[in-house]
């Protein structure tokens, strides 16, 4: 894996080229982090003016899960890294880069397996071991049916490959098999045509620890941090609020570190992961992970010496990690209204509530459950500072 010994100069021949794929509102923040280290960063996407598209040194539409096209524009900006910042990606195509010399962060058979809840799912539980909810796998309405049956009411359903929740639904009873299947196919990311179906487990909450590979100092050698775990709200398995830290039990947590160090460890490579955890009393069940900065880790831009993003700028490059908690913190996602171009009514009055932030992403188009924003606060506990980023969030219109 490549580590620059020292870095370039962005838009000049010697400049550190990061080529990110995937331009929305985590990898705006990517982005704004590597710059502050130096590096020249190329946004693409699928789509003009994605909110990384607005920072970034150079902008790029192409269809991302073309391998043609994602080796043709590799090949025109010669990266000394490729950062997947979504799951949409042709993995196959980088993995071809990889071989050829370009690093792939974290590594290319990392963003392989996560894209598909079928690979990262066997790997955590039949490689590893780890504890995880049981499961099975459908490619038909019939697999389907017969598996629901297998597994029992309440049960989970989500297509192998969606993000944000999508076509994702708790089944229970028979009349909602028909529903669940229909919906899962409409939220598939691709038209993959199968799906998991997972037992419904009785937690307590559900945490991210965000995980982080670089290399030690001391040692020069690959090393493993942990951020303080994170708490979060969902619905209709999309994140609403999140906050850090969450309160745990000590064998809990050390659970949770031993899951989440194992299953980073397989993937291998270098930065941030989003390790996503049940716990039930002390028990911890893993459920996914996400090769990147996590949607529910911008609370770290107000409880982090240095945010997620920033240290997967500084793990991107091998620089030294600190995970220090400065205070506790909270996000609330601010939401879209209609379809089409927005604005933004009630930011004085968000940024008057005591010891809050607001990021809004400038996505150029809004949508009812789209994310335009999202507010951060801190507070002297995490229920001050949820108070907060919810009055925060709630201050802030979204308007046509």
């Amino acid at each position: 894996m490549y580590t620059p010994d020292r870095i370039g100069t962005p838009l000049a021949p010697n400049a550190t080229r990061v080529m990110l794929l995937g331009s929305g509102e985590l990898g705006k923040e990517v982005t704004i982090a590597l710059q502050r280290l130096g590096v020249e960063v190329h946004a693409v996407d699928r789509y003009e003016n994605a909110p990384a598209h607005q920072v970034a040194h150079r902008a790029y539409v192409i269809d991302m899960t073309s391998a043609d096209a994602v080796r043709e524009l590799a090949s025109q900006i010669q990266p000394h890294f490729i950062v997947p910042e979504i799951e949409a990606i042709a993995t196959d195509a980088l993995a071809t880069l990889e071989e050829a010399g370009t690093t792939v962060i974290p590594t290319a058979r990392a963003t392989q397996l996560t894209m598909n809840r079928e690979g990262i799912r066997r790997l955590a539980a039949e490689e590893l071991g780890l504890p995880t909810s049981g499961y099975e796998f459908a490619s038909t309405l019939e697999e389907f049916t017969a598996s629901v049956e297998r597994i029992g009411y309440p049960c989970v359903v989500k297509p192998v490959m969606s993000s944000s929740g999508k076509g994702q639904s708790v089944v229970r009873s028979a009349e909602d098999v028909q529903g669940a299947w229909d919906y899962a196919m409409s939220g598939a990311r691709v038209d993959s045509g199968r799906v998991i179906i997972e037992s419904f487990v009785d937690f307590d909450y559900e945490i991210t620890l965000l995980t982080i590979r670089s290399i030690d100092p001391a040692t020069g050698k690959d090393a493993t941090w942990f951020c303080e775990p994170i708490g979060h709200r969902q619905v209709d398995g999309d994140y609403v609020e999140s906050w850090q830290p969450m309160a745990m039990s000590a064998t809990a947590l050390e659970n949770a570190r031993s899951v989440a160090a194992r299953i980073t460890g397989a993937l291998g490579g270098r930065g941030v992961f989003g390790v996503e955890l049940f716990v039930a009393g002390d028990d911890v069940y893993f459920s996914e992970v996400s090769p990147r900065p996590h949607d529910t880790g911008l609370v770290t831009l107000a409880s982090q010496r240095f945010s997620e993003f920033e240290l997967h700028a500084r793990a991107i490059l091998g620089l030294p990690i600190d995970v220090t908690l400065v205070s506790p913190g909270a996000s609330a996602v601010i939401y879209g209204a209609s379809e089409g171009p927005v604005s933004y009514e009630g930011v004085a009055s968000a940024m008057a509530v005591p010891e809050a932030d607001l990021r809004l992403f400038g996505k150029p188009v809004a949508g009812a459950k789209r994310r335009m924003g999202v507010a951060v606060a801190t507070g002297e506990s995490t229920e001050v500072a949820r108070e907060r980023a919810a009055a925060a969030s709630a201050a802030v219109s979204v308007v046509e």
